[in-house]
């Protein structure tokens, strides 16, 4: 395979960006090529009443240099206390070490000095209470109002603020791990949870598959298990799993399609754990663990698809990782395009045209706000850039989009079984986009010659925007939407008139993004009046509505308003509704006034998003001319 990736870069040479070593991460202090970590062994307590972790981290080490004696470590706001070395059983010797000056994005580098390799490295050390990548909850603050609740999201450089680690894709380790807590509450961990553990404060874990440092996961709390089949199942706080294991009763269905697609499930069990509404993200990909929020337990199986993309992350991102951050597409393009397929295996194929046209529509609307330079599938390397601006719509929908225009010209009964062979020939290592691009030259376009030609991939993996040659799915369902919406904005029907009875959560959307952005007040009084859109319970209605009323001054929403967004604190439905906030003095003065009292309960990650949006805002409002 090394021959013929040369073969293809002499052919077609790619841009000089790509061109350079793509497996250097600019997100990690860490030295690879030198040592790697190849097992992690935790031993921590669970202190929440000082927010801390605290405990030590053994590293069963690989050296690949002879000559090198150090080993460097990603850390962020961790106290270190101690550092030993040792090999075999041999006593632990204590080691020099140096915590550099912090950097406000990628934190400290943690340089331990060895007098010679030793096999396995131990520190001990102390979590602060801002770690930005846990979050401590008050009792309160959660359904049942008893219990604290902890958990983690360390995607994407963020375990190195709870575990010194090699923090970059490009690494994976197994790892084990003992976790103590007060023993009226429960833990768990990105590995095998044994449903039937008894609740007793003293935990341990094992995760034997090697994993990369952000699928590193931990949560605590008030937490109980219900069965959806025999690999299968949903944790969560007393009070929301009966709800969440009948909105999510079809995972053990989305498995077995996802299985006869791409392959065997090889991670053991597949359980969901529903945490509070402050979660930041729709859901994260821990293996055999997916971390969900509530916000899409919406009662009629709508926002299912959020469970099939954490699902489908156990073939791409968690089986086969992105090596570092620059290619993201591989894991979240990939995973966007199977879900997809896992919602059109089970609701239908309108259904999920409807969605693929609303995830079309975001990527063009935000690909509006997105620098030329990052509309590119294969981002170039960019030395202190922050990470997270990876995660956008680029990298899950034009990465999907590229997937399915090689499926169009492929046609699934060739692009499905090259899918698969991607998966199992990469299975649990971390890929570059040139590994992709030679797999794909030499399992797809050499043996169906003649359908997709090189320029045209590398238009789609290295050009931005959206190839001319892009697949363009229509739903006639939501082109129904838009003949509804056009009769209510031409004054031809009433908003009641509208025939909407049968619509779901994603005409919904369709239809208010089709909207105009301001619209007189008394306009979205009488949708208001129709559709009861303040106070909705659907997240992805309310971060359309919300903001649309703001924009329009219609202050009656303000109430609801800031109810959901004191009680969210899922980023992407909550932002949006701070983003329109912001933009007027008098909303400014709102959204902080919210901000105040909505902060103890948001995720350090949600308050430094919301925190940096304001204060840009304020900026701008004191230079604007008086």
């Amino acid at each position: 395979m090394r021959l013929f990736s040369l073969l293809l870069a002499l052919l077609l040479p790619l841009p000089a960006f790509a061109q350079a070593d793509r497996l250097v991460d600019e997100h990690s202090y860490a030295e690879p090529s030198k040592v790697r970590i190849s097992h992690l062994a935790l031993d921590l307590e669970v202190d929440f009443d000082k927010r801390q972790l605290a405990g030590s981290a053994t590293f069963d080490l690989q050296w690949a240099d002879p000559a090198a004696r150090e080993l460097v470590l990603d850390t962020r706001d961790l106290e270190i206390a101690k550092v030993e070395g040792r090999t075999g059983n041999r006593k632990w010797r204590e080691l020099d070490f140096s915590l550099a000056e912090a950097d406000p994005r990628f934190g400290s580098k943690l340089t331990i000095t060895l007098p010679r390799q030793f096999a396995q490295v131990r520190v001990t050390y102390l979590t602060s209470p801002q770690a930005s990548g846990l979050q401590w909850l008050a009792p309160g603050m959660t359904a049942g109002g008893k219990t604290p609740f902890m958990f983690s999201q360390s995607q994407a450089i963020h375990a190195r603020s709870w575990v010194p680690l090699q923090d970059t894709p490009s690494v994976r380790f197994t790892y084990t791990a003992r976790i103590k807590t007060p023993p009226s509450v429960m833990a768990l961990m990105s590995a095998d949870n044994e449903p039937a553990a008894l609740r007793d404060g003293d935990y341990s874990f094992e995760m034997p598959q090697a994993i990369p440092s952000y699928l590193m996961a931990i949560a605590a709390g008030d937490l109980v298990f219900k069965p959806i089949s025999p690999r299968a199942g949903v944790w969560a706080e007393p009070q929301t799993v009966d709800r969440a294991v009948k909105e999510f009763e079809d995972t053990e269905k989305m498995i077995e399609v996802t299985e006869q697609l791409y392959g065997p499930y090889r991670w053991g069990r597949y359980d969901l754990l529903i945490l509070p509404p402050s979660f930041p993200f729709g859901g994260m990909e821990n293996p055999r663990l997916s971390f969900i929020t509530p916000t899409v337990i919406a009662g009629d199986k709508s926002l299912v698809s959020l469970i099939a993309h954490e699902l489908a992350h156990s073939w791409s991102g968690n089986l086969v990782t992105n090596a570092t951050w620059k290619d993201m597409w591989l894991n979240e393009g990939f995973t966007s395009y199977v879900e997809n397929r896992i919602v059109e295996a089970l609701y239908g194929k309108e259904r999920a045209d409807m969605e693929f046209v609303n995830s079309r529509n975001g990527l063009l609307e935000e690909m509006k706000q997105v620098p030329v330079a990052q509309q590119v599938l294969m981002l170039p390397a960019r030395a202190g850039s922050d990470p997270e601006e990876a995660l956008g719509a680029v990298a899950y929908d034009k990465g999907a989009w590229f997937l399915q225009f090689l499926e169009q010209r492929y046609g699934r009964e060739a692009f499905d079984p090259f899918l698969r062979a991607w998966f199992d020939q990469h299975a649990f290592q971390s890929a570059t986009s040139e590994q992709f691009l030679a797999f794909l030259e030499a399992e797809l376009m050499a043996k169906n010659p003649g359908k997709v030609t090189r320029e045209e991939v590398l238009a789609w993996m290295t050009q931005p925007g959206i190839p001319d040659n892009a697949p363009r799915i229509e739903s006639p369902r939501l082109a129904a939407v838009d003949a509804a919406r056009a009769d209510w904005l031409g004054d031809r029907k009433a908003a009641r008139e509208l025939p909407t009875a049968a619509w779901t959560t994603q005409e919904w959307v369709y239809f208010l993004e089709g909207l105009p952005a301001t619209l007189e007040p008394d306009r979205l009084v009488e949708l208001d009046q129709a559709f009861r859109f303040t106070g909705t319970g659907n997240g992805e209605i309310a971060q359309r509505w919300y903001p649309l009323s703001e924009r329009s001054q219609y202050f009656e929403a303000r109430p609801a308003m800031s109810l959901f967004l004191r009680k969210i604190g899922r980023r992407k439905l909550i932002m949006p509704t701070y983003e329109a906030l912001a933009s007027t003095e008098d909303g400014l003065a709102f959204a902080t006034q919210i901000f105040a009292m909505a902060r103890p309960g948001y995720h350090p990650i949600t308050i430094g998003s919301v925190e940096a949006l304001l204060t840009k805002a304020r900026a701008a409002l004191e230079a604007a001319p008086q």
